[in-house]
């Protein structure tokens, strides 16, 4: 355990949290995954679905923590923390975010009269993605104080914003 601690960095037991959380969400988008590539399989037992489920959530799991353990190689220079387990906090935040920017702009594009099924896609997507970019630039900050990662996710959001043009929104 003391190995671990110290290639992550870990100096205080709570920080244990961010790895934790990590291989659970690994974990679950793996079991997703493999939920629907094992549905593709058309199969009467139940023994041989579960088992290419657990086959595939557990392969794609593996293959995630081994992207996401890429990414923060790539990321150590350009990305500015003080601790390694801070990477597993910022992607989880990223994960976190999006998901649920994505979740909320549904029943709001439903209340401003474009629900998804009554909406021409070339009207329903545009607005949406309009929609769901000021809630994720929001909801970015907002999940970055939850997960401790405040100071990141704002020169984040501002750094975005201004490279979209947009950077006058922070100079009022």
């Amino acid at each position: 355990m003391q190995n671990f601690k110290n290639r992550w960095e870990i100096t205080k037991n709570w920080q244990l949290i961010y790895p934790f959380l990590g291989i659970i969400a690994a974990l679950f988008s793996g079991f997703l995954i493999g939920k629907r590539i094992s549905s593709l399989f058309p199969m009467s037992s139940t023994v041989a679905r579960n088992s290419i489920l657990l086959i595939c959530t557990l392969l794609i799991t593996y293959l995630i923590l081994k992207l996401s353990l890429w990414c923060f190689k790539k990321l150590k220079n350009k990305w500015k923390t003080n601790y390694r387990w801070e990477y597993i906090a910022i992607f989880l935040c990223f994960a976190v975010t999006g998901s649920t920017a994505g979740k909320v702009s549904n029943p709001i594009m439903e209340f401003i009269g474009l629900a998804r099924e009554a909406t021409s896609g070339w009207i329903y997507w545009p607005v949406r993605i309009l929609l769901i970019f000021p809630i994720y630039q929001v909801l970015l900050v907002i999940f970055g104080w939850i997960f401790g990662q405040y100071n990141f996710f704002k020169e984040f959001a501002t750094k975005m914003v201004s490279r979209m043009g947009l950077g006058f929104i922070f100079k009022i």
